[in-house]
């Protein structure tokens, strides 16, 4: 079960978190921000492979106790992350990497809309339900 999405803009700032047990949505938050150390060691140690290799998928960041921190980045250094319970052992590896490109499309829907600021916090109800239904898909 994905417990928390998130959507952290180029200079390391959230743009969109969202976590299903509220009552941690402090732990959540502090989960995401110490991924993005993980997610920056991995850019640079890919460096220049990565923009060959168009490969946006960084895969497992870190395991916990309770939780698995995966990460994705797009080219305009846009970084998602997400976390799943570590109880879920059905999910497979190319389930999570789908689940980043239906959430990449998602937005780069709201980078379209022209009513849209880039660097704005993405407050849309698409992009909800979109987010939503993920973290039920994966239930």
């Amino acid at each position: 079960m994905a417990v928390c999405i998130a959507v952290i803009a180029k200079e390391n700032y959230p743009l969109y978190i969202r976590s299903v047990p509220t009552e941690n949505e402090l732990k959540f938050h502090y989960t995401v921000h110490t991924s993005l150390d993980v997610v920056d060691e991995k850019i640079s140690a890919m460096g220049k492979a990565l923009v060959d290799q168009r490969e946006l998928y960084l895969g497992l960041l870190y395991p916990t106790e309770d939780y698995k921190v995966y990460g994705y980045v797009t080219n305009s250094k846009v970084k998602f992350v997400m976390v799943v319970d570590s109880s879920n052992t059905a999910l497979r590896d190319n389930e999570i990497r789908s689940m980043f490109r239906k959430l990449h499309n998602s937005y780069t829907d709201i980078m379209c809309n022209p009513f849209y600021n880039p660097g704005d916090r993405i407050q849309s109800r698409a992009f909800d339900n979109m987010v939503n239904s993920m973290m039920m898909q994966v239930c």
